[in-house]
């Protein structure tokens, strides 16, 4: 049994949570799906919920396996998140812990979508102190079995995903949200964060 899961761009608590608890298979050679976590993620800003959206090219044309994927820079998507990020989150007890090692993936340039999440994933579990839970890549599309969790298909984990609470930056002005990027997590948390992920439900 494997939990099959897409690539993620800043993934989410629910993503990280399962690879901190399960068994995983990043699939490289799914479809992209716009409008979902493989090059989108969500965080908590003063005026609410924000959608970050990583661009990519040719992200309308059917059947592109997102390994084939390119980012796309024209739009300077890379610095209104830097910006959206600090404006959001430097008042979090621990963003100035966090933020000099994410800082580089708002200043340099991938090439492919894929390597982009999969290092940006790869410095996540590093910050959780959980670097030996990378997932297994895949050298193929993944055909998923009957006992496997197959999360790629979905834009979200749905509703029987249970988050630890954890007090978030804008707490006074909004309820909690359980999902966001684990940006929000670790920026609140710091070291504490992993042990909030290993006690998430499924």
């Amino acid at each position: 049994m494997q939990t099959i899961l897409p690539i993620a761009y800043l993934p989410s608590v629910a993503y990280m949570a399962r690879l901190l608890q399960e068994p995983c298979t990043i699939d490289l050679h799914e479809h992209f799906i716009k409008r979902s976590e493989r090059n989108r993620a969500r965080i908590l800003t003063a005026n609410g919920v924000m959608d970050l959206t990583a661009h990519v090219q040719h992200g309308n044309r059917p059947h592109t396996p997102v390994c084939d994927l390119r980012l796309d820079y024209s739009k300077r998507w890379q610095h209104q998140h830097a910006t959206a990020l600090r404006s959001a989150y430097k008042a979090s007890p621990c963003f100035d812990f966090y933020w000099d090692s994410l800082a580089p993936f708002y200043e340099r340039k991938w090439e492919f979508l894929v390597d982009y999440n999969l290092e940006l994933t790869a410095l996540l579990l590093k910050m959780l102190g959980a670097s030996d839970r990378m997932p297994r890549l895949s050298t193929a599309y993944v055909e998923a079995e009957a006992a496997d969790h197959d999360l790629r298909p979905k834009k979200s984990e749905g509703p029987t995903f249970v988050a630890e609470p954890y007090v978030q930056v804008f707490s006074d002005r909004f309820p909690f949200e359980p999902n966001l990027s684990v940006v929000d997590l670790l920026f609140a948390e710091g070291p504490s964060a992993a042990a909030l992920l290993a006690r998430c439900r499924f």
